[in-house]
């Protein structure tokens, strides 16, 4: 089970690496998006090319961030049901919920999509829009987000199974601080070690 949970915290390491780089690109995102309204209301020019960044750029932090979603425990859940179980009743629906449902789902979109993506990489498949993007990136979203999502479900499994047998704090627990604000202090420390850099490089 050591063994076990050292796997699930790399996995974690991962994960949340992913989720820290893909929200950049909700910045990108709307940075373009604004550019391209002005550059559209001022110039009258517009890019088919520029509005499918936006698209793919999108389809990056809903696919490459599920993983990270799913480690935050952050996803959706009915939490005036899951409210009146006790821990072991939480974790063993999750146990349930990742191997009947999460991973058969994972394995399945993963089978359907590489495909997709090697026909679109050998054909060279292009949008149909004028000056629209090569397809592929899009396409090759599919299973890389779910594999991501697959190795935090194991992740889950892993931690809530070690939670059962008593090896491990109830990963469901929700009275430490909340999602904000253990993501507030994680931006503070990020920042505060930036500026350390800087600061020292600027030396």
């Amino acid at each position: 089970m050591n063994l076990l949970l050292r796997v699930a915290r790399g996995i974690d390491g991962l994960n949340r690496a992913v989720g820290w780089s893909v929200m950049w690109l909700i910045l990108a995102a709307t940075l373009i998006s604004a550019g391209n309204a002005v550059v559209r209301r001022v110039f009258n020019v517009s890019s088919n090319a520029w509005l499918e960044v936006q698209w793919y750029l999108f389809a990056a932090v809903f696919m490459l961030g599920g993983g990270y979603a799913f480690l935050r425990n952050a996803h959706v859940r009915i939490d005036f049901v899951s409210a009146k179980l006790s821990a072991r009743g939480r974790n063993w629906i999750d146990v349930i919920g990742i191997v009947v449902f999460v991973l058969p789902l994972c394995a399945m979109m993963i089978k359907l999509g590489w495909p997709l993506f090697e026909r679109a990489w050998v054909s060279g498949e292009m949008s149909s829009n004028a000056g629209g993007l090569v397809r592929w990136p899009v396409y090759l979203l599919i299973p890389v987000g779910f594999a991501l999502l697959a190795l935090q479900s194991l992740s889950e499994l892993i931690k809530r199974v070690a939670f059962l047998l008593g090896r491990e704090r109830d990963p469901l627990d929700h009275t430490g601080p909340s999602e904000a604000e253990m993501l507030a202090k994680e931006i503070a420390a990020a920042e505060a070690q930036r500026a350390q850099h800087t600061t020292s490089a600027a030396r």
